[in-house]
């Protein structure tokens, strides 16, 4: 059986680490380098980079940035944020991401999916969703969840698979920052019709949350931002706990 991830995010603005609540309201939260170093050091499976106002922005993902954290770490190393070529992801990989992620991107032109795969091979393309529930409906938004759009979460998702992505990261909207929990109702939906790793995003406040992910959401993989951040749960003894669980995650 496939090893469970815990995959800490470096929401990136200005250069530091940040952490918001339903997408606003963000609080510093230390340096990106530093944090990166103590993530690989402490446990942490993978590691996510996400320039969160380069799209809005309109400007390119900070190389340099990129390949500062990647000198300082082991373990593979996710990067997002303002990508819309080929040469986009050239650039990250050359500065040492392992694999890249795309969200507003790849709704406005799909067909980016399938030329990265093919350039890059599909363990190369994660695609981002994030979606919030309206009328019912899990609805799909850009640009940091500022922009709704009339795609579904499920349509889209089987899309993006069938176009060539490695993995689909999944932030609920609703869920974010609130330590609630995360969407485990349309995480299990997603894994159970796909065919590709889910990463579950939106909502971690407790060490059961990822216990309840694992196992009622079907996730293959957990990302946190604030818990990790602000010392609210120790990455190797969130391990051990899940291992209790009989969850399976490497020590």
């Amino acid at each position: 059986m496939l090893t469970k991830r815990i995959i800490p995010c470096l929401d990136i603005k200005n250069g530091r680490t940040v952490k918001g609540v339903n997408f606003v309201d963000l609080r510093d939260a230390g340096d990106p380098v530093e944090l990166a170093a103590k993530y690989a050091e402490t446990g942490a499976d993978e590691l996510v980079f996400l320039d969160i106002s380069a799209t809005e922005e309109r400007r390119k993902t900070l190389a340099d940035l990129v390949l500062r954290v990647a000198e300082k770490i082991n373990i593979p190393f996710t990067v997002g944020g303002g990508i819309s070529s080929v040469e986009d992801v050239d650039v990250l990989l050359q500065n040492g991401a392992d694999k890249v992620s795309i969200n507003s991107s790849a709704v406005k032109n799909p067909q980016l999916i399938n030329d990265l795969a093919a350039k890059f091979g599909s363990q190369c393309v994660v695609v981002a969703i994030d979606a919030k529930q309206i009328e019912g409906k899990w609805t799909v938004h850009l640009v940091g969840g500022k922009v709704p759009t009339e795609l579904d979460l499920f349509e889209w998702a089987k899309e993006v698979e069938q176009r060539g992505a490695g993995e689909i990261l999944f932030t609920s909207m609703d869920h974010d920052g609130t330590k609630n929990g995360f969407a485990d109702e349309a995480l299990a939906k997603l894994s159970t019709m796909l065919n590709i790793p889910i990463i579950a995003s939106g909502g971690a406040g407790t060490m059961q949350h990822f216990t309840d992910t694992f196992k009622n959401g079907k996730s293959d993989a957990a990302l946190a931002a604030s818990v990790f951040h602000f010392h609210e749960i120790d990455i190797p003894e969130l391990k051990q706990v899940l291992k209790k669980n009989n969850i399976p995650v490497r020590i």
